[in-house]
C-alpha cells in the first residue's frame, strides 16, 4: 500500500443506555445449571490483557463491544489486576463460553461490569445460570449494599428483561451516540 492509510470506517449509532441496581440480597433460588453441562466455573487470577480480549470479543463482537480495545493498555491491565476486581469464566467442554466481571472498588457496591455467553451457547438456560452465579459472588462480598449493571440497545435483546427477571431495577436511561466500525 502506498501513501497514508485510511483510519478505519466508523458510523454513529444511537442506543438507550439502562442503568440497574439491587439494594437487597435476592432470596433466590437461582436457576440450576442444566443437568450433566460440561460447564465450570473459573476465577482468572490477574489475567494478560489476551485473556481478557478474548473473551470480551467473543461474548461481544456480535453487540458492539469495542470500547475496552480503545484504553490505554496498562490502565486496562491495571484495571484488570485490581484486588477489588474480578473476572469469571464459564467454561463449557474446554472453551471459554461467557464472563461475568465483578468491580468492587466503590465502598459497599458491586458493579456487574461485565457479563455475556458466547452466542454459541444461547438458548442452553446457562445465561441465567450465569447470572445467578454472578449476582450470588458479587453478594458474598462482606460489605456490599448494592449491586449495579447496566446494558443498552446493542446489548443482546434479552439481556434487560433478565437482569430485571433476576432482580435488578431500572434507576435511570440515557441516551446516548456511540461510534463503531463499520464492517
Amino acid at each position: 500500500m502506498t501513501g497514508a492509510e485510511q483510519p478505519p470506517a466508523t458510523e454513529e449509532v444511537a442506543c438507550t443506555v439502562t442503568y440497574l441496581e439491587m439494594t437487597a440480597r435476592p432470596k433466590g433460588p437461582f436457576a440450576r445449571l442444566p443437568m450433566n453441562a460440561p460447564v465450570s466455573l473459573m476465577r482468572a487470577v490477574e489475567p494478560p490483557l489476551r485473556w481478557f480480549f478474548h473473551l470480551y470479543d467473543g461474548v461481544g463482537a456480535g453487540h458492539d463491544w469495542t470500547d475496552r480495545h480503545q484504553d490505554d493498555p496498562e490502565a486496562l491491565l491495571a484495571f484488570l489486576h485490581d484486588p477489588d476486581v474480578s473476572l469469571f469464566t464459564l467454561m463449557h467442554d474446554g472453551w471459554a463460553g461467557g464472563l461475568f466481571m465483578l468491580d468492587h472498588r466503590e465502598a459497599g457496591v458491586c458493579d456487574l461490569a461485565y457479563f455475556g455467553i458466547a452466542p454459541e451457547l444461547l438458548g442452553r438456560g446457562y445465561g441465567k445460570w450465569l447470572l445467578g452465579e454472578a449476582i450470588q459472588t458479587g453478594w458474598d462480598r462482606e460489605g456490599t449494599t448494592r449491586m449495579t449493571v447496566n446494558t443498552n440497545t446493542l446489548d443482546h435483546p434479552r439481556a434487560l428483561p433478565l437482569y430485571q427477571r433476576m432482580g435488578f431495577s431500572p434507576v435511570r436511561r440515557v441516551e446516548q451516540t456511540r461510534t463503531r466500525p463499520v464492517v
